[in-house]
C-alpha cells in the first residue's frame, strides 16, 4: 500500500521563530496521499494546514522530517527542481483568486502552459479544454473585473486543472463564496476529480467543503488528531 502514495510525510516537522520563542506549526506529522482522493485538511486557524499544503507543493520545506512528493523529497529539490515539480505536476487554487487582471480569461488559463514549452495550437486546445470543464467558454475573452466572484474561481480552477496535474491543492477555495457558488464550484471540482483522477487536497474550515470531501484530516497544534473516511451525500453535500 505504502507505494501507491502519491505523497508520503514522515516525521514531517516545520518551526518558524517568533521573536525568541519558537512556533511549531506542524508536529511529526505521518500522512499518505493515494490517486484521486478528495481529502479536507481541517482545524482551527493555526493548526498548520497551510503549512502542510505550502510543503506538499515544494513552497517551503521541512524542518525535520520528510515529505515526498510523487517520489521526490521535497527537502533535498534546488529551488529550480522545486519550480519544476509544480509547473509539471502541481496546481493551486487560492481564495483570492490571484488572477492576473490586464490579462483575459484565457490568458490567465494559459499562464501555466508558458512555462512547458507547448505550441500555440497545443496551449490553444488544452486551455478551451479547460474552460469547457468550468463551463466558461464564452467569457475567454473576458477580463477578471468583468466576472462575478464564482466566475473568477471557476477561472482559477480552469488555469490549475489545464496542465492536468496528478495533484491540486486549495486552500479555503470557497472562502469569498456564497452557498450556491460554493457548492457549484465544489461540483466542479468533484467532477474533475471523477474525470481526470487527479487528487485534490483542501486546507479548509469551511463546512460547505467538508460536507463534499471524501476523506478528513483534522490538525490540531500542528499535529494530527483525527484521520477518518467520509461518506457524503447528495443531500448532505447541499447542506439538506
Amino acid at each position: 500500500m505504502e507505494n501507491s502514495f502519491l505523497i508520503k510525510t514522515k516525521e514531517l516537522v516545520k518551526i518558524y521563530p517568533i521573536g525568541w520563542k519558537k512556533l511549531a506549526a506542524l508536529d511529526h506529522v505521518n500522512l499518505g496521499f493515494e490517486k484521486a482522493e478528495f481529502t479536507g485538511v481541517v482545524g482551527p486557524s493555526g493548526s498548520g494546514k497551510t503549512t502542510l499544503l505550502n510543503i506538499i507543493g515544494s513552497l517551503d520545506v521541512p524542518t525535520a522530517g520528510s515529505a515526498e512528493v510523487l517520489g521526490k523529497k521535497v527537502e533535498d529539490l534546488s529551488n529550480r527542481q522545486a519550480a519544476a515539480l509544480r509547473n509539471h505536476s502541481i496546481g493551486f487554487i487560492f481564495q483570492t483568486f490571484n488572477l492576473l487582471p490586464v490579462y483575459t480569461v484565457f490568458e490567465n488559463v494559459e499562464f501555466p502552459l508558458l512555462l512547458l514549452g507547448l505550441s500555440a495550437d497545443e496551449r490553444k486546445q488544452k486551455v478551451r479544454k479547460a474552460l469547457e470543464w468550468v463551463d466558461l467558454v464564452d467569457r475567454a475573452k473576458s477580463k477578471p473585473a468583468q466576472l462575478s466572484g464564482g466566475q473568477c474561481q471557476r477561472v482559477a480552477i480552469a488555469r490549475a486543472v489545464v496542465k492536468k496535474p496528478a495533484i491540486i491543492l486549495a486552500d479555503e477555495p470557497t472562502a469569498n463564496l456564497d452557498a450556491e457558488n460554493s457548492h457549484n464550484i465544489l461540483q466542479t471540482m468533484e467532477e474533475l476529480n471523477r474525470e481526470l483522477k487527479t487528487t485534490f487536497i483542501f486546507a479548509t474550515h469551511d463546512e460547505k467543503v467538508i460536507r463534499y470531501i471524501r476523506r478528513k484530516i483534522t490538525l490540531v497544534d500542528g499535529k494530527v488528531a483525527k484521520d477518518e473516511v467520509m461518506n457524503p451525500t447528495k443531500a448532505e453535500r447541499k447542506g439538506q
